[in-house]
C-alpha cells in the first residue's frame, strides 16, 4: 500500500515540475508576443511613437503585464505607469493572478540594431482557468488511482501472503509434532511450488528417519541375540567346568576360542560402522594389489571354507588400487563370509578381480538361493537383514563394506546371476586416478556401476 502511494506521490511531482515547465513557457510566449508588438509599432513608424504605444496598452493591462521601454542609453522610452498601470492592477485584483513576477529583459532588434530594452512583468498566476483545473484533475485522479491501487495491491498481498504462510505455517506445525514424538504427523503438501517441494522433502525425511527407527529397533534386537547366543554358550560350558561336568579338554577350550572370535567379529563390525560413518575416520593409503589381498584373505579362511564344505574358485587379475589394505582386507572379508552364509554345503563361491577403463573391480558369486529381488537395493543398508539371513548374521557386514568402499571412492551393486545364486560387485578407481574422497575419508560421490555380470 505505501508502495502504491508512493508512486503516487512521485508521478504527482513528476506532473508538477511537467506542469510548472509549461506555465513557464507559455509566460516566454507571452513575453515574446508583447516584444513583437513593441517591434511593430518602431517598424512601422520607424521611430518610436508614444500614442501608437499608448494603443498597446489596453492590451497589455487586459494580460496583467507591467512593461517599461528604455532606450540603448537608459532612459525611459514608454512605459505601463504612463496609461495602463491602474487597469493592468484591476484586471490582476479582478483574475486573482497574484504579484508580478520579477522582469524580463528582452532587446528590440530592427535591422540588425538594438533598438531599445524592454522590460516585462508578469503576474505569477496568469495561467489560464482551462490549465488550473487540468492541473486540479489530475491531481485528483492521480491521489485517487493511488488509493484504489493501494487498496488492491494490499488485497493481493494479503491473498498471496496466505498462500504462502499457510504452507510454511502447516510445515512448522508438522516438524514440532514430529520432534515432540509423533512420529505419523506429515504435512500437508498442495501445488507443485517451492514449498510444496520442501513439505514434499520434509515428508520423505520423516518417512526414512521412521524406517530408519523401525530398523534401528530391529537392528538392536538382532545384535543382542548375536551377543547373546556365544555369551550364553560361553557361559554354560565355563560353568560346566566350574561345576565338575565337564573336563578342560582342548577341544573344550577350542569350542571356547570359536565363541570369542565371533564376538569380536561382530564388536568389530559394529566399531567399523561406527567410526566409519564418523567425522574422524580417516584411510592409510598406500599402494596395493587388490588381487593380493583376496589372495591373503582367502588364505586365512581357507580352513573355515574348508569346513563349510564350499569351494573357493579364485580368478584374480592385477588389480591396483591406492587404498589402506586392512580396510579392503575387511571388505574382502566380509564379502566371502557373507556368501559362506547363504551357500549350502558343497556349494561354490567364485572371486574375481578385473580392470574395466578406469576402474578396478571385485565381484563375489556363489550359487546359493540368491537373493529377493525386493531385497537386492537394501543388502547394503545399515540394520537389514535379509529374509534368509536367519540367525547367521547380525546384518551388520555388508553395511560395513559400503562403507569402507564409499570411503575410498568407490561403489558397490547387487544382483543375482542368470544361472542362480548372488553377485556382490565392488568397484574402486584405478591407481592414479582421483577418488574423490574428503579428507576425513568419506567419499564425495560415488560413480555409476554398470550391470555385475557374471564372472
Amino acid at each position: 500500500m505505501g508502495t502504491a502511494l508512493l508512486s503516487a506521490l512521485f508521478v504527482n511531482v513528476a506532473f508538477s515540475n511537467r506542469f510548472d515547465s509549461y506555465l513557464e513557457q507559455q509566460r516566454s510566449a507571452r513575453v515574446q508576443q508583447i516584444a513583437g508588438a513593441v517591434t511593430g509599432v518602431y517598424e512601422s513608424a520607424r521611430r518610436w511613437d508614444g500614442a501608437r504605444m499608448d494603443e498597446l496598452a489596453p492590451a497589455l493591462a487586459m494580460a496583467g503585464a507591467d512593461v517599461v521601454l528604455t532606450d540603448v542609453g537608459g532612459r525611459t522610452i514608454w512605459s505601463t505607469d504612463r496609461s495602463g498601470s491602474e487597469m493592468a492592477e484591476m484586471h490582476r485584483a479582478m483574475t486573482e493572478s497574484g504579484p508580478l513576477t520579477e522582469p524580463v529583459s528582452v532587446p528590440v532588434t530592427v535591422d540588425g540594431r538594438q533598438r531599445a530594452t524592454l522590460e516585462v512583468s508578469l503576474p505569477e498566476g496568469s495561467v489560464p482557468v482551462a490549465d488550473q483545473q487540468f492541473r486540479a484533475g489530475v491531481n485528483r485522479l492521480l491521489l485517487a488511482g493511488g488509493l484504489v491501487v493501494a487498496v488492491v495491491a494490499s488485497a493481493l498481498g494479503l491473498v498471496f501472503a496466505r498462500r504462502v504462510t499457510r504452507p510454511v505455517a502447516e510445515l512448522t506445525a508438522a516438524a514440532r509434532d514430529l520432534h515432540a514424538g509423533n512420529r505419523d504427523r506429515r504435512a500437508a503438501v498442495t501445488g507443485r511450488d517451492e514449498v510444496a517441494q520442501l513439505g514434499q522433502a520434509f515428508n520423505e525425511l520423516a518417512e526414512s528417519a521412521q524406517r530408519q527407527e523401525v530398523l534401528r529397533q530391529s537392528f538392536a534386537a538382532d545384535v543382542a541375540h548375536e551377543l547373546r547366543t556365544p555369551l550364553a554358550i560361553l557361559r554354560s560350558q565355563l560353568e560346566a567346568v566350574q561345576d565338575g561336568v565337564l573336563n578342560l579338554t582342548p577341544a573344550l577350550v577350542t569350542s571356547l576360542h570359536e565363541e570369542t572370535l565371533r564376538l569380536g567379529r561382530l564388536v568389530a563390525d559394529l566399531e567399523t560402522l561406527t567410526t566409519a560413518e564418523a567425522v574422524s575416520f580417516s584411510l592409510e593409503r598406500v599402494p596395493v594389489d587388490v588381487a593380493d589381498v583376496v589372495r591373503s584373505v582367502v588364505t586365512g579362511l581357507g580352513p573355515r571354507l574348508t569346513d563349510a564344505g564350499l569351494t573357493l574358485d579364485p580368478r584374480l587379475v592385477p588389480a591396483p588400487v591406492c587404498g589402506d589394505p586392512t580396510r579392503l582386507a575387511q571388505v574382502v572379508t566380509n564379502l566371502l563370509t557373507n556368501a559362506m552364509k547363504f551357500v549350502p554345503a558343497g556349494g561354490r563361491v567364485t572371486v574375481t578381480t578385473d580392470v574395466v577403463a578406469d576402474r578396478v573391480r571385485l565381484t563375489v558369486r556363489d550359487d546359493g538361493p540368491g537373493i529377493p529381488d525386493g531385497e537386492l537395493s537394501r543388502v547394503f543398508d545399515r540394520y537389514f537383514r535379509g529374509s534368509g539371513a536367519g540367525a547367521n548374521g547380525s546384518g551388520v557386514g555388508l553395511a560395513v563394506v559400503a562403507a569402507l568402499v564409499q570411503a575410498h571412492g568407490g561403489a558397490v551393486e547387487a544382483a543375482n546371476a542368470c544361472g542362480g545364486g548372488a553377485v556382490l560387485g565392488v568397484t574402486l578407481p584405478l591407481a592414479g586416478q582421483d577418488p574423490g574422497v574428503t579428507a576425513s575419508g568419506r567419499s564425495a560421490g560415488s560413480p555409476q556401476l554398470t550391470a555385475v555380470t557374471e564372472p
